[in-house]
């Protein structure tokens, strides 16, 4: 990882200028047809812009320390969607299904480094970065994934007919963000990874996040059992809701990620009530949590940049978050895989490309799970 960049704001040395974005080399786009963790992560960095002041530069030095990232641009080369230019930016948000280290527990199986990218989010910053859509991708989408080269130079050929979340255990994070690119002909400008442990370590540094369940939960596979009603959950339970999908609805991927979007939204509602910003031992413990467990992109590599994008960010309320899933409907050869509803699909990818809302035709009759309005902030 480089932690070399242009210092940012509240850091010492550090200016608070941006540099300019440039356009891809690559190819020209065709003209059109017709996200859990992302956001816990932008609150806690974004606090380290006010911490500054007495030993700001050993907190820099110490957080600039935890974070990993690959360098997306150099996998990918310059054959790709051209970036936005009317103010708008992508993030592919990944939750890591790792089994190594101290993920095995929590993950199941065996310690063997493998993983896979159990939960996929497409964020999109609207311009003036007061308002996001959220587009969710089922993991068990079969797709068509593109050849690919990894960070580490390894080439992977194409195949047809796979799963998404198979295009991150062949080939890390720049085979998913290539396959991502693939489906939806939209540049991911940033890419950021959270994985199990830190998920839960995040949630326990938090207070922990109240949410009201309309139905029981009880899932053995993700040791979650919830009666109806208001409760706070810790990291371990907060884990097991966002990974359940025998535990409601229809047993499905469609199931847990309605559970998953509900519980950001409570995820960001408290982080306004807990008053994040005012309280440091809870700001210093909260950004050491959150730079240990994310992986990024190199262009938010360093504290300095991850904290000047993620200041940008703070003005989105859960309100002004629109969240959707990818429209797809059950394969007829296999219900427990999705096939893409390309039409549909097309809708959401336009109104991302020009900025626009997502129109709720993109999503009318797409196969849902059965599991919404389980889940709520209270």
């Amino acid at each position: 990882m480089s932690a070399e960049s242009t210092p940012g704001p509240g850091i010492p040395g550090g200016t608070g200028t941006n540099g300019p974005r440039h356009r891809a080399k690559g190819r020209r786009r065709k003209p059109p047809t017709r996200h859990k963790a992302l956001m816990i992560t932008a609150w806690t960095a974004a606090g380290i812009v006010v911490l500054g002041g007495t030993g700001a530069g050993y907190l820099y030095f110490k957080l600039n320390g935890n974070l990993k990232s690959v360098d997306i641009d150099q996998a990918l080369g310059t054959d790709r969607p051209e970036k936005a230019d009317n103010g708008s930016e992508n993030i592919l948000v990944l939750g890591s299904d790792t089994r190594a280290g101290g993920n095995k527990k929590l993950g199941g199986g065996t310690d063997d480094g493998s993983a896979r990218s159990d939960t996929a989010m497409i964020v999109h910053i609207h311009k003036g970065h007061k308002k996001a859509s959220v587009v969710s991708i089922p993991r068990d989408t079969l797709i068509d994934r593109p050849s690919c080269t990894d960070t580490k130079g390894d080439e992977h050929p194409a195949a047809n007919g796979v799963m998404f979340n198979s295009a991150y255990s062949t080939g890390g994070a720049a085979c998913a963000v290539k396959t991502v690119e693939s489906i939806t002909d939209l540049r991911m400008d940033h890419y950021l990874e959270v994985d199990f442990a830190g998920f839960q370590k995040l949630i326990d540094d938090l207070g922990g996040v109240e949410v009201t369940t309309t139905k029981s939960i009880d899932d053995p596979d993700s040791h979650l059992k919830l009666k109806a009603g208001t409760h706070r959950l810790d990291g371990e339970q907060a884990l097991g809701l966002v990974r359940t999908r025998h535990g409601v609805g229809d047993g499905s991927d469609l199931g847990r990620i309605q559970l998953q979007q509900a519980f950001i939204k409570a995820l960001l509602h408290q982080v306004e009530d807990v008053g994040v910003f005012s309280d440091p031992k809870k700001l210093l413990d909260l950004a050491e949590t959150a730079t240990k467990t994310v992986t990024t992109d190199s262009g938010l590599g360093s504290v300095n940049d991850l904290a000047s994008f993620a200041n940008g960010l703070k003005g989105i309320s859960p309100s002004h978050m629109h969240m959707v899933t990818m429209p797809v409907a059950y394969d007829p050869a296999d219900p427990n895989r999705v096939l893409l509803q390309k039409k549909k699909a097309q809708q959401i990818w336009d109104a991302l490309e020009h900025d626009r809302p997502i129109p709720k035709s993109a999503t009318a009759h797409s196969a849902a799970g059965e599991a919404k309005g389980v889940v709520s902030a209270p």
